[in-house]
């Protein structure tokens, strides 16, 4: 068998809550780690539905990391005691976030131009020994190389590795990937490092690894919500067939459903904007009709008949 890297399933607001980490571990898999969506305060307590999201009980996956993200030591060390609270002894800091609302008032991204704020808050890292922590992050807000000024800082500290999306956060998804600022952050970078951004092929892992060779491992996000075998494939070295990917995607789907069904009391309409999420990823696996069809549905009937139309091809 091949030499596989680590993979790490990337954590993305609204699509890899647990019901979706869990269906995908048990018929899918080929992940190494799981995290969760970052949790963040409001109005200086962690969001509900954050804490939900990283309950002990409510993850079934082999391996979860839950991901926090702040503007500053004191607002992470709250969410921080939360984690340790409820036992875990991993934590991922997010300097990576684009969204505005939040990179505007330093929060992911947003803080990467100003290296002594990131220094403040990355001081947990020494202050919490108990706890193994990583980071995720990209090349800067602005310029890719306020990576480079934050570099030395990074050294510094007892990090298990940084997972690196080379793109800017002004950027948001946008564009192409900067693989030169990539090469050049990972010059300067004395840690293990994980590539992230834009793997949607067995072949893109393969060609980062060879391109990258002393790389930590591969995070994948959008790449898994299109096609949830990616890893899988990866890991055994072949294609699945469409008929077994859909045999999966089918019982992946009912315990999404079913897990949703029960916890959401918005009725049908909120249970069904919430599973539309479940395949808006999913333009290469899914024929475009079907996607249509499934997003115009306006009734659970209709939405049925659009997902077995996709389920019941040969």
């Amino acid at each position: 068998m091949q030499d596989t890297l680590p993979i790490h399933f990337a954590p993305l607001q609204g699509y890899t809550e647990a019901f979706y980490r869990n269906a995908h571990a048990k018929y899918f898999g080929g992940v190494d780690t799981y995290y969760t969506p970052f949790v963040r305060l409001e109005r200086g307590d962690p969001r509900r539905r954050d804490v939900r999201g990283i309950e002990p009980e409510e993850n079934k996956v082999p391996h979860l990391i839950p991901q926090l993200i702040a503007s500053s030591a004191e607002k992470a060390e709250v969410i921080l005691s939360l984690f340790i609270e409820k036992g875990y002894r991993e934590a991922d800091i997010n300097l990576g976030c684009p969204f505005p609302l939040l990179a505007r008032r330093h929060n992911g991204s947003g803080i990467l131009p100003y290296p002594e704020e990131v220094k403040a808050l990355l001081s947990i890292v020494t202050r919490y020994p108990q706890i193994s922590f990583s980071v995720k992050m990209r090349l800067g807000w602005e310029q890719p190389d306020e990576c480079l000024a934050l570099a030395p800082i990074l050294n510094d500290l007892p990090l298990r590795q940084i997972t690196m999306h080379p793109r800017l956060g002004k950027q948001g998804y946008k564009g192409e990937v900067d693989l030169e600022g990539f090469s050049a952050f990972r010059e300067v970078c004395r840690l293990p490092l994980v590539y992230n951004g834009d793997i949607h092929l067995v072949k893109d892992i393969q060609r980062i690894s060879k391109q990258f060779p002393s790389l930590a491992g591969i995070m994948i996000g959008r790449g898994l919500l299109a096609n949830p075998a990616l890893a899988l494939e990866y890991k055994e070295n072949r294609t699945l067939a469409p008929d077994e990917i859909r045999k999966r995607l089918k019982s992946m789907h009912r315990d999404v459903f079913d897990d949703y069904d029960i916890l959401l009391t918005g009725g049908n309409g909120q249970l069904l904007n919430k599973m539309k999420a479940f395949w808006e990823y999913m333009d290469p696996l899914v024929d475009r009709k079907i996607l249509k069809a499934i997003h115009k549905s306006t009734g659970i009937s209709k939405y049925y008949q659009a997902i077995e139309a996709f389920f019941n091809q040969r």
